[in-house]
């Protein structure tokens, strides 16, 4: 997959929608309860929206209550990239996509265990890939 982080700003509002723009490159937030993946509970796999790249597999996700997709890890450490957030008032730890620099949500320690994390995410940053079905 070629480096989506050089992408322009027109290119990015002509591949993704409206929702996908504001939440993804303008650190947008989806209002609670809304989000397609809210309450899928299939197998596979949650990709960037914006570049594919692999962010969290369903086994981590859990219904925090929050209303957006929660997951207890990543894939893997490398997948997500965490910076400090400072906007609206208070100090939160953003989660965004080490490959195209998408705004993917926040991270929080009041998740359960093993990690004791709560990524919560939004819906229009994600794009999800069912598990292939068993051909038996």
């Amino acid at each position: 997959m070629s480096d989506e982080s050089n992408k322009d700003d027109t290119r990015w509002r002509k591949a993704l929608t409206p929702e996908q723009y504001r939440v993804t490159r303008e650190k947008g937030t989806e209002p609670p309860f809304t989000g397609a993946y809210y309450h899928l509970n299939e197998p596979g796999t949650y990709r960037c929206v914006c570049c594919g790249n692999e962010l969290f597999p369903s086994e981590t996700k859990f219904d925090s209550g929050t209303g957006w997709p929660s997951f207890w890890a990543p894939i893997s450490e490398e997948n997500v990239q965490a910076a400090v957030d400072s906007r609206h008032g208070m100090v939160r730890t953003e989660v965004l996509c080490p490959r195209c620099g998408a705004h993917l949500g926040h991270v929080f320690d009041d998740g359960p265990l093993p990690t004791g994390q709560r990524y919560c995410i939004n819906s229009a940053a994600l794009d999800f890939v069912a598990a292939p079905r068993d051909s038996q």
